[in-house]
């Protein structure tokens, strides 16, 4: 079974007609396909799921971890030399050769492309130094993404029994990696010309879904078809993931319906702006009785309308407290719920100083009131 075989099941333009664009609110988009999802680019916020954590086989997907390794922690004007193990590797590849020499920037448009399996054991000896330590660091970086039903046991994705992902876990290291403009770059193009090879992207999505800008296909016997797919309309950005597909076709028309159901039902409200007045707390021997308390972040989400209707704003903060107070201590929060499921929260912070009504203090009371009834 190779990887990202072009040949099985063309797509073709018309692919999508008589798809239903326009989910409503209440009708939660069926799709052929083991595990989907579809998360906020911002705010992480899951807005479809199924079997979102599920550990499943991700076949070439796993190259995005290994692109963003590579951007990362590698120099992309390097020259890359292609061992016998990169040249002997089996399924899609870009015909790297023993011995050529490659630039990684070259060799990481052959990865997200072409799938090039050739090229992802290249990148991984040279930016590991062998095919183990880079490993190691993949699942090191799956752990600090919070990515913990993740286990890498190659760079390019081929069948493996402790290779898996979940398709929550793909999302969360795919909205990591698209904060990279250079990786954002690379999905999101169409063809290119590297080293006399001439790259075409297998994401179908990038050529007939509207707003598509990424990322990144799979294909083995084991994992099916998967596509984790990236798309941006009016300045939001959604990421969605299927995994094992029957086919390319029903892979992209997967992808459509959730990214559809989520770009037709959700919008984006501002529940909290920074430095509002939310509230005043009474100061116990303060110089003035009370201070105000102001807010701290910016609170952006993507909400359904029905949702928005029912979101509860929650503040916590002590009933008073005791001077000396300073400005820009953090002293409570304010949480917003729905349905009792905390979405988000800004802590709250203290708007002025506010000085004790110390010795001093009274001491120059008493002298003021002394010194006017002196005159």
């Amino acid at each position: 079974m190779y990887a990202d075989e072009y040949d099985e099941d063309e797509i073709t333009p018309d692919i999508f007609e008589g798809e239903d664009c326009t989910t409503p609110i209440e009708k939660i988009p069926l799709i052929n396909a083991i595990a989907g999802i579809v998360v906020d680019m911002d705010t992480g916020r899951v807005l479809f799921e199924k079997n979102a954590y599920k550990r499943i086989a991700m076949a070439s997907t796993t190259k995005i971890m290994t692109a963003i390794l590579a951007i990362e922690e590698g120099n992309l004007e390097d020259n890359v030399t292609v061992s016998k193990l990169a040249s002997n590797i089996w399924g899609s590849t870009i015909n790297l050769k023993a011995g050529e020499q490659i630039r990684l920037k070259d060799l990481l448009y052959g990865l997200m492309l072409n799938s090039g399996n050739d090229a992802a054991i290249a990148i991984a000896e040279h930016i590991g130094g062998s095919l183990e330590n880079f490993l190691e660091m993949m699942n090191y970086k799956a752990k600090l993404l919070g990515a913990r039903n993740t286990s890498f046991e190659s760079p390019h994705g081929l069948d493996s029994r402790e290779h898996y992902t979940t398709a929550f876990d793909l999302a969360t290291i795919t909205r990591y990696a698209l904060e990279n403009p250079i990786f954002s770059q690379i999905v999101g193009t169409k063809s290119i010309t590297i080293s006399k090879r001439s790259l075409h992207n297998t994401n179908e999505m990038l050529y007939i879904y509207p707003g598509a800008d990424g990322v990144k296909t799979g294909y083995t016997g084991q994992a099916g078809r998967c596509l984790v797919t990236s798309a941006t309309r009016d300045g939001r950005r959604y990421i969605s993931v299927v995994l094992n597909s029957p086919s390319r076709s029903l892979r992209a028309q997967s992808s459509k319906k959730i990214l559809d159901y989520a770009f037709n039902n959700y919008k984006t409200y501002t529940l909290l702006e920074p430095e509002v007045i939310i509230a005043e707390l009474p100061v116990i021997k303060g110089i003035n009785t009370s201070i105000q308390i102001e807010t701290v972040d910016k609170i952006v989400l993507p909400l359904r309308a029905d949702e928005f209707e029912k979101i509860e704003k929650k503040v916590i903060l002590p009933d008073d407290i005791e001077a000396p107070v300073y400005a820009g201590i953090n002293i409570g929060m304010v949480q917003f719920l729905l349905e009792g499921k905390l979405l988000a929260q800004s802590e709250l912070k203290t708007r002025t100083d506010v000085y004790r009504k110390d010795f001093k203090y009274y001491f120059d009371l008493i002298i003021k009131q002394w010194l006017k009834h002196a005159h």
